[in-house]
């Protein structure tokens, strides 16, 4: 037969193999959500753990295996849970899937013997119950002593006087009673069980609230654990949010796998067997029509990927081949100019990627130094086996790096292929560390991060996030942090870590996704309406801009309750007039005039980009802007005023188009002159 007459009939028969496959495939997805969405265990600290339905850790699981809000976080090795958008994360001590229930203990209660709660506990109820295992503890604060009691039912806290010189006193089962000259300080959730051991004299009062309380999770309520017992995953509807979805080994029922019909495990062999073979086929079909199609028009074309991979090898050292390697574009139609290196030649660049030759531990992967062949330092990114999203992260990571070049970017050498035996990344080698290690890290001892080099760190940093989101199309880091960004031998910028990283439409306003990043710098408007934008990264730098003047870290669970979060710190020290509060005093912040000066105009940037509107956050080119002149203006002579007063030149032009704060806020309490509020939208 001639070719040419072949050819008419390629599309029926790549038709028919098509209809042989669609259905294995579609078997095939429902059994990977099956075992994605399968529970898999973690450790936090020592605490070690299961995540199943309903629940998040990081990005470890897809969308359609938890249900939002219930979101797990690793912080200083304590893993957290926020059960109230209202309230700071509570430490979870025990998760307890039979029962649906979390026990959890207020951050601060373990650090104190006689701890005293100022609030109430709320829940938010849409996804949490109370739980008839608690009880109510009303904790009183009376300015002289009750005697007698007034009712037999209210107990004095003999550790409160001890280390307060003040009267407490509890109550259980109460709900708003007062008595006496007396105030109700707060209400808290304290353990039935406990409360019994504390009465009976077992536990101290310390001891009975660190006990923690219980909270049951309504999600999969009364399905769930049908679905699991019946050999099932609990999973989520994306789009029909109440749906009882169970994710069964030979597809995806309604509550439970009995659903799914049985006759499908018996043909499952049958099925894999015809979809090996009909993807052969159809492999073996679209080669011969390519053979035939060259033979019929005598054309040339252009080299497959694999032949492109073969053909640069011999132009380029031998430690890299360079491709454009069309799997790592995700499907789409962007090739990406990366290049790709061996495992083996990776795996012996690190020694076999050696203790010793570890750099850091990211979310994603572990960062090794390595030795190429050539010479070359570099720095090996090895991501995480078990994790579903390894692969996203690593097309992500190469799509992105292989599309920007800036100076204060760090730069890929190239990656293994999605097939290697493992994925790994290949990038420039940074000697430094990490603006965090010299912060408040292994290297703050040091001090080398003066107030000079810190505002030109702030400057390249904003600088390289202005780049990225000027480029076309615009990209979102969305993990901006001070242990993604590195400093070189002359303390210069290379912002890291484009996992998380997203491309943004043009035309779009925002993209609709789960929150993700790292705890103390997320966008409080992308936590609460899911809706990631520019301002998402002009909000983590914010944060970052208060770890430089302050060197502290962005969470810390052991300052006070509400200071654990840095950002909530740092707007409220601003607020009140309190920045020397917050400012490294190793900075020469009262020492010297002009230094205090840029401080405190880079506090109110901070302040700026901090604000829970994203609307009423500066762009990050304006942002640039203004560091820049505060940089160029600081040590004008001619700015200064008498001792203790700070003035900035009217035509100074720093902080002009700032957005009008509060009556509380910096720009009504601060010394800058020249803050002026914004007119235009």
């Amino acid at each position: 037969m001639h070719p040419a007459e072949t050819l008419p009939r390629l599309p029926f028969i790549l038709l028919l193999l098509l209809a042989c496959i669609l259905p294995s495939l579609s078997d095939a997805k429902n059994y990977y959500r099956y075992t994605n969405c399968a529970p898999t265990n973690y450790t936090c600290g020592t605490m070690k753990f299961t995540v199943g339905y309903p629940f998040q850790f990081g990005t470890a699981r897809p969308d359609y295996c938890r249900y939002p809000g219930y979101y797990l976080t690793c912080t200083d090795d304590t893993l957290l849970i926020n059960i109230d958008e209202k309230m700071m994360p509570f430490q979870v001590k025990n998760i307890d899937y039979g029962n649906h229930l979390l026990t959890l203990v207020d951050l601060n209660f373990s650090a104190e013997t006689c701890p005293l709660p100022n609030y109430n506990v709320t829940i938010n109820t849409t996804i949490f119950d109370y739980n008839d295992r608690n009880t109510m503890m009303t904790i009183y604060n009376c300015s002289t002593l009750q005697t007698p009691l007034p009712a037999a039912d209210i107990y004095k806290i003999p550790c409160a006087e001890e280390i307060s010189g003040q009267y407490y006193y509890y109550r259980l089962n109460d709900k708003d009673s007062v008595f006496g000259n007396c105030i109700l300080l707060s209400q808290v959730l304290v353990q039935i069980s406990a409360a019994n051991q504390l009465l009976g004299e077992s536990l101290s009062f310390g001891e009975a609230l660190n006990e923690g309380f219980m909270l049951r999770w309504t999600a999969g309520k009364g399905w769930c654990s049908d679905c699991v017992s019946s050999g099932g995953n609990c999973g989520y509807n994306t789009v029909a949010r109440d749906q009882q979805t169970c994710y069964c080994p030979n597809g995806t029922a309604i509550r439970n796998c009995t659903t799914v019909t049985q006759s499908k495990n018996k043909h499952t062999g049958v099925i894999i067997g015809s979809s090996v073979g009909a993807a052969a086929g159809l492999v073996g079909l679209c080669g011969l029509c390519v053979f035939l199609y060259i033979r019929t028009r005598r054309r040339r074309h252009s080299p497959s990927s694999s032949n492109l991979i073969r053909n640069a090898s011999s132009s380029v050292p031998n430690s890299y081949s360079k491709s454009k390697d069309p799997e790592l574009g995700g499907g789409s139609s962007v090739f990406y100019q990366t290049h790709l290196f061996s495992y083996d030649e990776l795996e012996a660049a690190t020694d076999g990627f050696s203790d010793s030759r570890e750099l850091g531990d990211g979310g994603f992967g572990t960062v090794y130094k390595g030795i190429l062949r050539d010479g070359r330092v570099v720095a090996i990114k090895r991501l995480y086996e078990n994790n579903w999203r390894r692969v996203e992260q690593f097309k992500n990571e190469v799509a992105i790096l292989s599309l920007i070049r800036h100076p204060n970017l760090v730069a890929l050498y190239g990656c293994t292929s999605r097939h290697s035996r493992e994925l790994l990344l290949v990038y420039e080698y940074i000697s430094n560390g990490t603006i965090a290690d010299h912060l408040h890290g292994s290297r703050a001892d040091e001090r080398a991060l003066t107030w000079p080099r810190r505002l030109s760190i702030a400057i390249e940093t904003a600088d390289a996030l202005a780049y990225l989101h000027a480029v076309n199309p615009p990209i979102i880091h969305r993990d901006v942090k001070t242990n993604n960004i590195l400093l070189d031998a002359d303390f210069h910028v290379k912002v890291a870590d484009f996992g998380l990283s997203r491309l943004f439409p043009l035309d779009a306003t925002h993209v609709s996704t789960a929150p993700q990043g790292t705890p103390g710098y997320v966008d409080p408007e992308y936590h609460k309406c899911f809706q990631l934008t520019d301002k998402s990264d002009v909000y983590s730098f914010g944060v970052v801009l208060v770890e430089l003047i302050s060197s502290m870290p962005a969470v810390d669970i052991t300052r006070r309750r509400d200071e654990i979060n840095l950002a909530n710190m740092a707007i409220r020290k601003i607020q009140n007039c309190q920045l020397e509060e917050l400012v490294d005093a190793a900075l020469g912040y009262e020492e010297d005039l002009a230094t205090k000066r840029m401080i405190t105009m880079v506090a109110e940037l901070a302040f700026r980009c901090l604000q829970p509107d994203g609307e009423m956050r500066p762009p990050i080119r304006e942002v640039v802007e203004v560091l820049r002149g505060i940089q160029r203006e600081g040590y004008n002579k001619n700015s200064e005023g008498e001792e203790g007063d700070i003035v900035v030149k009217e035509d100074s032009g720093l902080l002009k188009n700032i957005p009008p704060f509060s009556p509380d806020s910096v720009a009504a309490k601060w010394p800058s002159r020249t803050t002026t509020p914004n007119t235009s939208e």
